[in-house]
């Protein structure tokens, strides 16, 4: 009897063990997916809560979402489970509980940059329609920049901007600042990100829409003859591109947005929109 006693609750046991495995991995997806959503609406961050732990087999109660707007996201999960011997002993079921939080912090390093940068000192108005210019003044008066991403030279830029520098950017680089004409550039790599992404700013996502661009925020480094040579690297913002590149003026136009996307979080980074997500518990 004593042994059959010690194999039912080692039964139990490897199936509480497996339960909280599964509720612990269930939760964890849901606030990693949920808090992308913080920066917007804290109705919308349930709902991502809600559909994860559904498509998971995973019940929650609602009340144990606790949500800190544009900050942190913490969620607990509690399932009871039916012992299969241990009710022999009259325990019949259990509760299992998980939690999970996740927190949102600003951009503080990432791959993928896009060779356009903005000074720290602009007050960014989301939802506003921007000019980003390609030319010379840009740089001169230390509004926007064009960067020298991995070295100087209109192809080393054209691919940049297409493809993204695939080298990892933080805060606290300095980077070098483009010269040169390289509006035929830009235009057409404008025209492949327009025509590649036909989603609306409101259904925009970072990971399937090429309108959407990383980009630095900067401060000035180096000034020589009244322009910008070199830039430190203090923070990233998203940029949505919404037109085709103006010849006229030599600008990118579009929409700075806040967003979650990959990178990691830095303490020191200035809060532009760019945000990362970790797992805090």
């Amino acid at each position: 009897m004593v042994l059959l006693t010690i194999a039912g609750a080692a039964i139990d046991g490897g199936m509480l063990f497996m339960t909280k495995s599964h509720l612990q991995k269930s939760v964890n997806a849901a606030v990693l997916s949920a808090a992308q959503e913080l920066p917007y609406d804290q109705v919308k961050v349930r709902e991502v809560v809600d559909d994860v732990l559904l498509r998971h087999d995973a019940k929650i109660d609602a009340e144990s979402i606790t949500i800190i707007p544009e900050k942190e996201l913490r969620v607990g999960v509690q399932k009871p489970v039916k012992l299969a011997f241990s009710s022999l002993l009259g325990i019949d079921t259990i509760n299992v509980y998980a939690e999970a939080a996740a927190q949102l912090g600003a951009l503080g390093k990432a791959v993928g940059i896009a060779p356009l940068g903005i000074d720290e000192r602009i007050n960014l108005e989301y939802g506003r329609e921007y000019s980003l210019k390609v030319d010379s003044s840009g740089v001169e008066f230390g509004n926007f920049g064009v960067l020298a991403l991995g070295g100087p030279g209109a192809d080393i830029y054209e691919d940049n901007f297409r493809n993204g520098y695939q080298k990892e950017v933080r805060v606290g680089d300095i980077l070098q600042t483009q010269t040169g004409n390289i509006a035929g550039k830009t235009k057409s790599v404008v025209q492949e990100r327009v025509n590649g992404c036909s989603e609306t700013l409101s259904l925009v996502s970072v990971k399937k829409c090429s309108r959407v661009i990383l980009i630095p925020v900067y401060s000035e480094h180096n000034r020589s003859s009244n322009q910008l040579k070199e830039v430190m690297v203090k923070g990233f913002a998203y940029f949505y591109i919404t037109d085709t590149f103006n010849s006229k003026d030599s600008s990118v136009s579009g929409k700075f947005l806040k967003m979650a996307g990959p990178g990691f979080i830095g303490e020191n980074a200035v809060d532009k929109g760019a945000y990362s997500i970790r797992l805090t518990k």
